[in-house]
């Protein structure tokens, strides 16, 4: 359905800018809309939405150098990517990391890898299997 909307999801951030140029690049979103608050970036099958914490919940959260991996969440959103390589070589350049390519494993005709962005926020790539 063309009316239909597209998919969407949230990432809470302390640092709107960065966390937004970070998912343009690695997961090769179209960056569309920025202000100091929010940022909206797009593909033709997602929306995702990066948006400033709240300041009270923001003051409290420590964003280290490296983050901290924040593993015990409910959800992880998975990004497809043309090259897992490329796109470990843009997570490092933007303060995130993609694990090692001795981590990636094979399934449903995909390669995975699982990464984090620069406030420690878990995402998983795929790119697809050769």
């Amino acid at each position: 359905m063309p009316d239909q909307a597209l998919a969407a999801a949230v990432i809470y951030a302390k640092d709107v800018a960065r966390v937004g140029a970070f998912y343009a690049r690695v997961a090769g979103l179209a960056l569309t809309h920025t202000e100091a608050d929010h940022a909206s970036l797009e593909s033709p099958a997602l929306q995702l939405f990066i948006v400033a914490m709240n300041s009270a919940v923001a003051a409290k959260v420590e964003i280290a150098q490296p983050p901290v991996v924040r593993e015990n969440t409910a959800l992880k959103f998975i990004f497809p990517v043309a090259s897992l390589a490329a796109a470990r070589a843009f997570a490092a350049e933007g303060g995130g990391a993609l694990k090692p390519a001795q981590a990636e494993w094979a399934f449903n005709g995909w390669r995975h890898c699982d990464g984090h962005d620069p406030e420690g926020n878990v995402f998983q790539l795929r790119e697809r299997a050769a």
